[in-house]
């Protein structure tokens, strides 16, 4: 069951965090919505969804407390749980045009409409700063979860917002297993002290949690290699995997899981270590050590 914790809270001197209230399995309490900087106008990271009136209202409430409003929003990447609120952001607090929407661009790069083409991104650069009073935050260039995916380093924190690359609780999905690995070790080479994921609550033990993840991934190779071996030559699909393997995991959970089995077993076969079999129309792998 995911953490509860308040819709709003300040996590820092210059960080509030508005709960997206869009909780189900996969965003766990909800997205985590970001509002960085102390000055009159700030940035906001992530928007959550479409059509949650409870989350506008606390974010317009927790801007006019703070006597703000929004400078630019970073979207982490393109998935539908943090960028379907932004046209509701725009219309809630009467944003102009000149309030830029700033994320990476896809790779390869394909057009990208926000609200019906009414509005247009804004692409940053790897390593691109955006900077508002209080804060500076770099954008740096994670792939793996998705392939336009970004975490955010906040300078003045030696902090960073992880997006979807790492959660607070429980492990994250992706969709290319090589990229994310490269991404988990460039996290880890940062030493922030602090993670801000995009869903669950904050870590303050960083590093540890990081290098969990990069062992999380590397048990989860050595199970999937495990049971092929122990299976001979039978043929197993992703499915048949995580049922042996992901027994603490709720079933709900299962189809998520056979996701990220798939790109261990796209990676082992890579390596020359499993092999592929077509079987009733769908891909099977068995060992090949």
């Amino acid at each position: 069951m995911a953490a509860a914790f308040p819709e709003v809270s300040q996590l820092s001197n210059c960080v509030w965090r508005v709960l997206g209230l869009n909780p189900n399995p996969y965003t766990l309490a909800g997205t985590n919505c970001y509002i960085v900087g102390t000055g009159t106008r700030r940035v906001l990271i992530d928007t959550g969804e479409e059509n949650k009136p409870e989350f506008l209202k606390n974010l317009r409430s927790t801007l006019a407390e703070n006597g703000t409003s929004i400078q630019e929003i970073l979207v982490t990447h393109w998935h539908h749980d943090h960028v379907g609120g932004i046209a509701d952001i725009f219309q809630e607090l009467q944003l102009k045009d000149d309030v830029k929407v700033s994320k990476l661009p896809r790779h390869p790069y394909q057009d990208e409409e926000i609200s019906g083409g009414k509005l247009k991104y804004n692409y940053l650069q790897d390593g691109e700063k955006v900077q508002t009073e209080g804060a500076t935050l770099r954008a740096v260039y994670t792939p793996g979860h998705t392939d336009d995916h970004m975490i955010l380093v906040l300078e003045e924190e030696n902090t960073v917002f992880t997006g979807d690359c790492v959660l607070g609780e429980g492990t994250a999905v992706f969709e290319d297993l090589y990229t994310y690995m490269k991404s988990l070790e460039l996290l880890v080479s940062l030493k922030p002290e602090r993670l801000y994921p995009g869903h669950g609550p904050i870590v303050d033990e960083a590093v540890p949690k990081l290098q969990m993840y990069i062992d999380h991934r590397n048990l989860r190779e050595s199970q999937i290699s495990a049971v092929l071996q122990e299976h001979g030559s039978t043929d197993m699909d992703a499915m048949d995997l995580v049922k042996i393997i992901y027994t603490e995991t709720p079933e709900i959970l299962h189809p998520a899981a056979a996701r990220n089995v798939s790109h261990h077993l796209e990676k082992l076969e890579k390596e020359g270590k499993i092999v592929r079999a077509a079987s009733d129309e769908k891909y099977c792998w068995k060992s090949n050590l």
